[in-house]
């Protein structure tokens, strides 16, 4: 009976890996349709704004301003970098250190309130995006599928509605504001900013500058 339950854990554990591979595999190419959290947001608020942009056609300042901003070492780490959980547990900070590659995991296929179960299935699908996706196509998918505001997903859809623009016309002191609500899009603003706010986006205008000059952006940028 023992052997037939362990069989059965087994089976259903490769199957499930299997399952979550191919979907990897498959948005690897194709534009995501949607994430588990724009589904849990819809359910909750009726509907979400959302639609895609590729990389190549956002400005050149986003892409710098969020990695600035949530990851400054994204283009160096597979995934988790450790300096910044070391940091963050010696500094005690409540927010963590979750990278980009985490962060796109958990919007995509997870939710949003901690538990043990989440960061076990976070640990374990982090890897697998990490080997499938280029840098690129991590932090593309990422940008199109993070909150800006409330029920507005993906930087175009944010550009549009608080800008008023594509987001190919941001420029860098609105990709920072853009940039510098995150992670907390429901209590911080992009077009009414606190002063927090705008501190936090000058600092973040002023790193993207800097990971672009030493290099620190190679991973994505031509």
């Amino acid at each position: 009976m023992r052997q037939r339950l362990k069989f059965f854990f087994l089976t259903g554990l490769a199957l499930l890996f299997l399952f979550v591979f191919s979907i990897v595999l498959i948005l690897r190419f194709i534009p995501v349709p949607t994430s588990s959290y724009m589904i849990f947001e819809a359910s909750n608020h009726g509907s979400v704004s959302y639609s895609w942009v590729d990389l190549k056609d956002m400005s050149a300042s986003v892409p710098l301003s969020i990695v600035a901003a949530e990851d400054v070492n994204f283009c160096n780490h597979w995934g988790f970098d450790l300096v910044a959980i070391r940091s963050a547990i010696e500094q005690g900070s409540k927010r963590g250190a979750s990278t980009i590659s985490q962060q796109v995991v958990k919007n995509l296929f997870l939710w949003h309130k901690r538990s043990w179960i989440r960061k076990f299935f976070e640990a374990f699908l982090t890897p697998v995006i990490e080997i499938s996706w280029s840098k690129r196509r991590i932090l593309e998918v990422y940008l199109n599928i993070a909150e800006f505001d409330e029920g507005i997903f993906g930087i175009e859809q944010a550009s549009q509605q608080l800008f008023g623009m594509s987001s190919s016309k941001l420029s860098l002191s609105q990709s920072a504001l853009l940039a510098a609500v995150l992670p907390n899009p429901k209590q911080r603003s992009a077009v009414n900013p606190s002063k927090f706010v705008q501190k936090r986006a000058l600092s973040i205008a002023d790193g993207a500058s800097t990971i672009l000059k030493d290099e620190r952006s190679d991973c994505f940028t031509d």
